[in-house]
């Protein structure tokens, strides 16, 4: 008996430990949704591209309507709004918030009318905050994968679970680390199912993204790559990039953003790397999968994965950018997000020596100067020389702080995993390590950065040792030198 109890609690972890690895049982393409959830279809707001007197507010409506915002520096008391117009049923549509005053908490409320009608209905009042003036504190967070087409991995009410908690602390805004638009799974891919993706994230998202802006990280299962591109405007690239640009609003270079500039045919601009600062603070996203002329990581099909991770590269031009976005901020400190190390691989600190992000192939060879022409430094060693302060990274599905030549390798926990799990552990053989589920809340003050593991876990699952909103892990980044507190 206690031989075949050992025999099965031994199974249970091996197949918990392969789902982390391959995704284990998919979730259909249509599944319920949360009553919360199942509301924002009927009427969604998503905010993005925050500035110091402006904002986009991305209006999606299930059936055609009127509306406009109105909005003001107080609860209740809207001195400003903005023009009438038509919202067409199912389509996306931006309005642009300006005209307000920089580091200050904004009100606003969506009217909306059917078409014919005399009478507006006023929505719910949300806030957020225009840029942060140096030396202010503010908050952020941010989620790793959410993998909504994994059944062991991702639970809907979970997820409800972890945004709501989120919005509940009103941070500035919120980032998503890649992998929130698995279309690779898909039975059929085509332009409207790759679209239902992103839609039912975007109702899932619109939990924070009414009241927190939304900043977007590619991953690799979004199939977002420069190694899709087939030449007509029909693949499955195109139709990723455009599903994401339509139903979040992401930043394009502009008089506060700098980013890709390139304009792609059938998309225009990417978006898909970007930077801006907030208070004392750099934000960097970068991106190689719309770089790199080979696949970065899986294979849309099942196809063959390059051999030579050389061939994996965020390319010279935003090499470039991200050398001068870091060598020209005069902020204190410097926040770099991504995927994950050459958005391929396990591990962290594990992997940062190696290729363009180290400057060594697998033989510990160092091929760099050769590999990579023009290029002063290797990310890693760019990243340490620039003083980035914590680097960030999904894809491994698991909490884990690590260290290296002084600066923080970050990687992020599953917002939504019911199981709870250590995945890819073994990757890594330094850290901190915690499992699941989560999200990261990062503090931004004049003196110190802190960050947070706060843990979500269903009500089911609560114990007097695990609840919902507790800090599981936290650290502190000082001017110096960080401090870790359990």
């Amino acid at each position: 008996m206690m031989k075949n109890a050992f025999l099965v609690m031994v199974l249970l972890i091996a197949a918990v430990a392969t789902m982390g690895q391959g995704g284990g049982k998919r979730r259909p393409a249509e599944f319920p949704l949360p009553t919360a959830v199942a509301a924002q279809k009927t009427l969604s707001i998503v905010l993005g591209c925050p500035t110091d007197t402006s904002i986009i507010a991305n209006i999606l409506s299930q059936a055609t309507v009127e509306g406009y915002i109105e909005y003001g520096s107080a609860t209740g008391k809207y001195e400003q709004k903005t023009a009438t117009q038509t919202f067409a049923a199912n389509s996306p549509n931006e309005v642009l918030i300006d005209g307000l005053k920089p580091d200050t908490q904004c009100f606003y409320r969506l009217l909306t009318r059917s078409l014919g009608q005399t009478t507006y209905t006023a929505g719910s009042e949300y806030s957020f905050h225009t840029q942060r003036a140096p030396g202010s504190s503010f908050t952020f967070a941010i989620q790793g994968d959410s993998h909504p087409e994994r059944i062991q991995q991702f639970d809907p009410a979970l997820y409800t679970q972890t945004l709501s908690a989120v919005a509940a602390g009103h941070p500035d805004f919120y980032l998503t680390i890649g992998d929130d638009f698995s279309v690779d799974t898909l039975p059929a891919i085509t332009a409207d199912t790759v679209k239902q993706v992103y839609l039912r994230q975007r109702y899932f998202l619109s939990l924070v993204g009414q009241s927190a802006p939304l900043f977007l990280v590619n991953g690799n299962h979004e199939q977002a790559a420069k190694y899709n591109l087939d030449g007509p405007a029909n693949n499955v690239a195109v139709w990723a990039q455009n599903s994401r640009n339509s139903l979040f609003p992401q930043p394009a270079p502009d008089r506060f953003y700098t980013g890709d500039a390139q304009q792609v045919e059938f998309i225009g601009s990417l978006r898909d790397y970007y930077a801006w600062t907030w208070g004392d603070a750099l934000f960097v996203t970068i991106d190689p999968y719309w770089h790199s002329a080979q696949p970065v990581d899986n294979v849309i099909g099942g196809g063959a994965k390059r051999t030579d991770l050389w061939e994996v590269t965020l390319d010279s031009a935003q090499y470039q950018w991200l050398k001068k976005t870091l060598e020209e901020s005069k902020s204190k400190y410097k926040f770099v997000f991504t995927h994950h190390v050459l958005g391929t691989g396990r591990g962290g600190v594990e992997e940062a020596g190696l290729y363009e992000w180290g400057g060594q192939d697998k033989r510990g060879v160092n091929q760099f100067a050769a590999k990579r022409p023009g290029w002063e430094l290797p990310i890693h060693q760019l990243m340490v020389k620039s003083g980035v302060t914590i680097f960030f990274q999904g894809h491994d599905h698991i909490f884990v702080r690590q260290q290296l030549d002084g600066m923080i390798y970050q990687t992020l926990p599953e917002p939504a995993d019911p199981y709870y799990a250590l995945y890819n552990s073994d990757a890594y053989l330094t850290g901190d390590r915690q499992a699941n589920s989560g999200y990261v809340r990062v503090n931004v003050a004049p003196e110190k950065v802190t960050v947070d593991y706060v843990r979500e876990y269903l009500p089911k699952d609560e114990t007097a040792k695990q609840r919902s909103g507790e800090t599981s892990f936290s650290y502190t980044v000082p001017a110096v030198k960080p401090t870790i507190t359990k």
